[in-house]
């Protein structure tokens, strides 16, 4: 005998056209999200002439959207609460709305009825042996409209993975069926650039073994996960889904073992790809599908320790605003999760969120780091939400920093040809002072490359090169100095550096003048112990060098590492060697310079070491 759901099956399976006929005048009517938009149902809907007034919701979709063409606006009207490109001229030419909300939040709008839905369409796999649908790639937002809907009709499309977590929905809780035939809507990996592949560099490097991760889709994210193959015990957390994941779970680094929250499991609430990657999730236990009220809820976020957000932006000024919905006032996508993400982040334990944006648009011809918004633009996420800013040119750290502060950090990270005008723009406007050191006009980016971790005894410094926003830091290092230490680096007494002195020490172009430092973690923030630096005398090609090694750090090998790195660097930018003046009574900075293994040439002048190392040969690694 029949199941009963069996009968229910067959007795409500019918063709698109009947299927859509219990939208009435004046309904609201759910569509299916991204690649899981039932496209048979949405087409048939459009084709009803004898309609009016009909709201079409749903967040972003990657089908046509024949109801938002302009012949449609007195049928139908579009009202998205994610803004794809589907959509994107309507509402800018208003024949379609925008509801901005967080993406945790969409679901409560229809299981409270605050926006109540009459019919919901979406697309399914069909029926297991038990009378189960799976709701497959999306379950974000499509869930709690299947729950909430009047009436639901589903496409049963047999390309449409079974994907595990709460994503399934018995057959008698749907009202209509047809059957699909065409394979559901792909979006294939977008293959990142160089400029992109630079960013993801930057980001990988934030990102700690054993740290849960939030990514979306685009060249960015997929950089990310290009640059994370020497990472260990990664999890995910993530609204979304896409094919650069895989390789990491194949490989092991993605693996969820360290996570706190689900361990051993990919959380997720949809995913947008290729076939491949729904093959990959198809029957996959690794994966949870669940809503997004679960999935984008910033406390639930929170549970996992090491959390880790990565999103994207249109416009950033400098005190931090983000604008990542709109281009001045025409709408461009939503809210979507990122608040939920940055927020949630924020509260995990060890956890970072990441705002990553590539320098400019429009091919090089605005700045996508800027003095104000535009008139018009929204803050999607406001100055007291960010953490870190990336792009390819390097890392802005803005949690815990005065508005001064993350103006020189952004400006230090902008793309050069804009620097100087966001610079004088912060000046005019008092944000930072008026004699503030500009930046190098030529330059390298911020080198990522050049970061190192190393064990002196039972410490481990972290070593990288100075940015602007190591001001405070650097001043810090300075009155820690002993009356002694002072006056061996410096030749004199001080008793304080100007502003202009730390300035000039912070503006690095990384090529010419180069500066490492060490830092030591002390709680939640960072103390410098050493710094190495050097300047090139164009002239000769030689490169003044100078050390300073906290006195607790001192005879322990730091000086000596330092010293090895700096010449490996001066060595692949071309420059000749050395040179130095050091205090007679210095014995330390002299032993440093003896036990480099370079050839080491020294005269005594008026109490002072004038010395010079002649880089000879090849580069040797002998750090």
């Amino acid at each position: 005998m029949p199941a009963p759901w069996q009968d229910h099956l067959r007795t409500r399976t019918v063709t698109s056209a009947e299927a859509v006929a219990c939208v009435k005048r004046g309904s609201r009517v759910f569509v299916g999200s991204g690649c899981a938009e039932p496209v048979p149902l949405v087409e048939a809907l459009a084709a009803r002439s004898d309609v009016e007034d009909v709201e079409v919701l749903h967040i972003m979709t990657v089908g046509h959207a024949p109801y938002a063409k302009a012949e449609q606006t007195r049928r139908f009207r579009a009202n998205a609460f994610f803004i794809g490109s589907n959509v994107r001229d309507a509402v800018a030419q208003g024949a379609a709305d925008f509801t901005p909300m967080f993406l945790s939040e969409i679901p409560g709008l229809f299981r409270s009825r605050r926006i109540p839905l009459d019919v919901a369409l979406v697309c399914t796999s069909p029926p297991d042996r038990h009378g189960f649908v799976s709701l497959g790639v999306s379950v974000d937002v499509v869930k709690s409209a299947v729950e909430s809907a009047d009436v639901v009709v589903a496409e049963l499309n047999p390309t449409m993975p079974r994907t595990h977590g709460a994503s399934f929905v018995h057959v008698e809780d749907i009202d209509f069926f047809v059957t699909g035939t065409a394979p559901i809507l792909e979006r294939p990996m977008e293959a990142p650039d160089k400029v992109s592949l630079a960013i993801g560099a930057f980001c990988a490097s934030l990102i700690d073994h054993g740290a849960t991760l939030q990514l979306g889709i685009g060249g960015i994210p997929n950089a990310v996960l290009a640059n994370l193959g020497n990472k260990i015990d990664l999890g995910l957390h993530t609204e979304m889904l896409a094919d650069g994941v895989i390789p990491l779970i194949e490989s092991g680094v993605i693996n969820g073992r360290r996570k706190t929250l689900h361990p051993r499991k990919a959380v997720t609430s949809f995913c947008m790809g290729s076939r491949r990657l729904y093959d990959f999730v198809d029957d996959n236990p690794f994966f949870e599908f669940l809503p997004n009220e679960f999935v984008n809820d910033p406390f639930v976020i929170a549970k996992n320790d090491r959390m880790v957000s990565i999103n994207s932006a249109l416009q950033i000024d400098l005190t931090g605003q983000v604008c990542a919905d709109s281009i001045g006032t025409r709408f461009y996508s939503g809210i979507g999760g990122q608040v939920d993400f940055i927020r949630g982040a924020a509260r995990s334990a060890g956890g970072r969120s990441i705002i990553a944006i590539e320098s400019t648009a429009k091919q090089g011809t605005l700045s996508r780091i800027v003095s104000v918004l535009a008139e018009g633009a929204g803050v999607v996420t406001t100055r007291g939400d960010v953490h870190t800013v990336v792009t390819e040119y390097g890392i802005a750290e803005l949690k815990g920093r005065t508005v001064r502060e993350r103006a020189l950090s952004l400006i230090s990270i902008a793309h050069p040809d804009f620097r100087g005008e966001l610079l004088a723009a912060a000046k005019k406007r008092h944000v930072v002072a008026v004699d503030q050191v500009p930046w190098p006009e030529k330059g390298r980016p911020y080198p990522v490359e050049l970061e190192a971790r190393e064990k002196f005894g039972d410490a481990e410094v972290f070593f990288r090169p100075l940015r602007p926003d190591d001001e405070r830091l650097l001043r810090a290092f300075f009155y820690s100095h002993s009356p002694e230490t002072v006056y061996q680096r410096y030749g004199a007494p001080l008793k304080s550096l100007t502003p202009q002195q730390i300035q000039d020490q912070c503006a690095l172009d990384y090529d010419a003048e180069m500066a490492i430092a060490g830092f030591v973690r002390d709680g939640e923030s960072d103390r410098i112990v050493a710094l190495g630096r050097y300047e090139l005398e164009r002239a000769t090609g030689f490169a003044d060098l100078t050390f300073t090694v906290a006195e607790e750090f001192q005879s322990r090998g730091v000086g000596t590492w330092l010293f090895k790195r700096l010449a490996r660097i001066a060595r692949e930018r071309g420059i000749r060697g050395f040179t130095g003046v050091v205090l007679a009574g210095n014995v330390r900075m002299m032993g440093i310079f003896h036990k480099s293994g370079e050839p080491v040439e020294s005269r005594l002048e008026d109490g002072k070491y004038r010395v010079v190392v002649r880089f000879d040969g090849e580069i040797q690694n002998r750090e």
